[in-house]
């Protein structure tokens, strides 16, 4: 698809502002001055993508997700925002099923196996959920061990790591 033109990207980068300082709804009025055949281009919608993700619209965001995935195969954002938008809605199982096939083929991408192993934890399978953390702290330590303290996801494995520690020591 070819790129936008002036003035859509002004307001492209001007959502993309807004979003920077945490105001979705400024950004979203922003999107809306993109000329309107404009604004199913893939770069728009990865922003809207954002918007609705920021206003915790995950139905909207499952539906823009899934859209990018078809429009951008070769790129891992689509299926892990669509992942992500299932996770909030409890649909944890399609979570994972979601990275579960992109996996290998996006060995560089730190998120899908930090995700994974938050999705296998949040459905107990806790000896997958440790493999998968394993393989992000490999990818990226610093930004995986960040990402862990700030979400409850990876609960379960703290404790079964806990207890299994705690075993250990006695």
């Amino acid at each position: 698809m070819k790129p936008l033109e002036h003035p859509d990207t002004f307001h492209l980068q001007a959502a993309i502002g807004w979003l920077g300082l945490g105001n979705w709804r400024e950004a979203n009025q922003e999107l809306e001055h993109i000329t309107p055949q404009l604004r199913t281009h893939p770069d728009v919608l990865s922003v809207r993508c954002q918007i609705y993700s920021d206003a915790h619209k995950w139905e909207y965001v499952t539906e823009i997700a899934d859209a990018l995935c078809r429009m951008l195969p070769n790129e891992a954002f689509g299926p892990i925002r669509l992942a992500q938008a299932l996770r909030k809605l409890d649909r944890i199982t399609e979570a994972r099923d979601t990275l579960l096939p992109i996996a290998d083929r996006f060995p560089a991408e730190w998120r899908i196996p930090f995700l994974m192993g938050c999705y296998y934890a949040q459905l107990g399978q806790l000896e997958q959920a440790q493999d998968w953390f394993g393989q992000a702290m490999v990818i990226d330590p610093h930004t995986v061990r960040q990402e862990a303290v700030e979400t409850t996801d990876l609960t379960p494995l703290w404790y079964s790591m806990r207890g299994t520690l705690w075993k250990r020591a006695r």
